[in-house]
């Protein structure tokens, strides 16, 4: 809105009728009552979260997930025990962020990830939001566009939650912080490749290049 204050104060420049006064007084209450609602909702989620502050802990060092209630969210859906999930792998696929097996008659055919984790799986896109802005957790960043490159922002901000689910997993299994050095190997340069002529012109249309021949 700050590009467009002028256009505001023209649209606002007028004269308020008593009649509109007393709607906007009745707004003014109705916001405040929603935010005391949403402070005492805050709290008894705060206090109903105590028995798993040493896991919110433990999450909260993950990149991404700063807020508390971000974590608790997470406790929420996975709970503070994965031991009902015998890998990583099964609890990814649990929270729909694994490609579904679509094949008919030995051809393979358009697979997406699957519809579950209607909760689990928007709350981790938006923690892999995050965590691509972190400066000092550069791993991720360029992991995200290491994939991007090559599969496009969607498929690539879906894999980085699929990392951070990988890591709540074995966070929530072992009890122990986030380590980026385990990840450091995401900071390497890729090994350079050799490529035909043909290849370096369909990877430049691929980047939107012009190509001139």
């Amino acid at each position: 809105m700050l590009p467009k204050l002028d256009d505001i104060a023209l649209a606002i420049d007028g004269v308020i009728t008593t009649e509109q006064v007393s709607k906007l007084q009745i707004i003014k209450k109705h916001f405040d009552n929603l935010n005391v609602c949403k402070s005492d909702l805050e709290n008894l989620i705060y206090e109903l979260a105590k028995p798993y502050e040493h896991e919110i802990a433990l999450l909260q060092t993950i990149p991404g997930i700063n807020s508390k209630l971000t974590a608790i969210r997470i406790i929420a859906e996975v709970s503070n025990d994965v031991s009902s999930f015998p890998t990583s792998k099964h609890l990814c696929s649990w929270a729909g962020l694994t490609p579904t097996n679509n094949e008919s008659a030995g051809k393979k055919k358009l697979v997406r990830i699957s519809k579950a984790g209607c909760y689990i799986k928007p709350l981790l896109v938006q923690c892999g939001l995050a965590a691509l802005m972190s400066k000092d957790n550069p791993e991720i960043g360029n992991r995200y566009k290491n994939l991007k490159m090559r599969r496009g922002h969607k498929k690539a901000i879906i894999a980085i939650a699929r990392f951070l689910m990988t890591v709540i997993y074995y966070i929530l299994k072992n009890k122990v912080c986030y380590d980026k050095k385990l990840y450091s190997h995401y900071n390497q340069l890729p090994i350079s490749k050799e490529i035909t002529p043909e290849q370096a012109i369909a990877l430049a249309k691929r980047q939107r290049y012009k190509v001139v021949c």
